[in-house]
């Protein structure tokens, strides 16, 4: 008998969000460093619609020709009206000639990029307490206008 229980996930959200021209801020002692407003866009949840409202931003550190850390931060407002606030960590890599396209902005094969992440949430509201108690972890898929993800719960 295992003493420990194999994870396994359940789908929580599907999100559309929109984003706007990346701030390209420059080389640093820590990498390149890009910041991408998050002008809005749509989630389905399972059993759930919200929004993400404007005003998040998707703060970047290219580490290098291949490796990117995403780290973003934005607001869902559900249908209710109940708040929550994201903070999701990624990584995106690619081989080089995709990373450069990605980061001019161009389309590419989904296929051709590892886009991981591990969103976490806050909310006041009582009926979502649970969301603050659990991980989350997630895919990604960039378009030259949107990032696209899947967030799964940890079971």
């Amino acid at each position: 008998m295992s003493l420990f229980v194999a994870p396994s996930f359940r789908p929580f959200a599907d999100l559309q969000v929109q984003v706007g021209t990346p701030q390209d801020v420059g080389p640093g002692p820590h990498g390149h460093r890009r910041v991408v407003p998050i002008l809005g866009g749509q989630v389905q949840g399972v059993g759930w619609k919200a929004r993400v409202l404007p005003g998040g931003a998707d703060f970047q550190l290219l580490l290098s020709d291949t490796l990117a850390e995403l780290d973003a931060r934005y607001v869902l407002e559900t249908e209710a009206g109940e708040l929550i606030y994201v903070h999701n960590h990624a990584l995106r890599r690619a081989d080089p000639d995709t990373m450069a396209r990605l980061v001019r902005g161009e389309a590419v094969d989904p296929a051709q990029v590892y886009f991981r992440c591990a969103p976490r949430f806050e909310t006041s509201a009582p009926s979502l307490r649970w969301i603050t108690e659990r991980l989350f972890i997630g895919s990604g898929v960039r378009e030259p206008s949107a990032v696209l993800m899947r967030f799964h719960e940890l079971l």
